[in-house]
């Protein structure tokens, strides 16, 4: 039982970097935003890397919801939903965005946001085991 909660506060951990790498793209975005456009470029650089991590945020606490190999099918169901969940925020979070505070410079918004998005092609070396052996 010991083994499990180990990987488990291993796999927190390893989400956690993932999040901190998705933040600081968002925050070297801001610091290049406020050297081109002021302070509006660091609120829009802002606006943008949260739309992407609160989403990501989401599908993580969602879809790891139940762990075991036992029930295989509801962590399928919980990582589809999850998904559909994640998609579904983030189109919401656009939408309200975009109606309610509009950016000040779109194109730093979405710079973060797609900086913040490559940050999941960066997970399998974030993460501290791997699926395959190092060679």
């Amino acid at each position: 039982m010991q083994r499990v909660s180990s990987v488990a506060g291993r796999r927190q951990l390893d989400f956690s970097r993932l999040f901190l790498a998705q933040a600081a793209a968002m925050l070297a975005v801001a610091l290049a935003g406020l050297w081109l456009a002021g302070l509006s470029g660091v609120s829009s650089a802002l606006m943008g890397g949260l739309v992407s991590l609160l989403p990501s945020l989401y599908f993580v606490r969602r879809g790891l919801r139940s762990r075991g190999g036992k029930r295989v099918r509801v962590n399928v169901l919980n990582l589809y939903q999850a998904a559909m969940g994640k998609f579904g925020l983030t189109v919401a979070l656009f939408v309200i965005l975009f109606v309610t505070v509009p950016p000040s410079n779109p194109a730093l918004f979405f710079v973060a946001y797609v900086a913040s998005q490559l940050m999941h092609w960066l997970t399998p070396w974030l993460m501290q085991e791997r699926s395959t052996p190092r060679t």
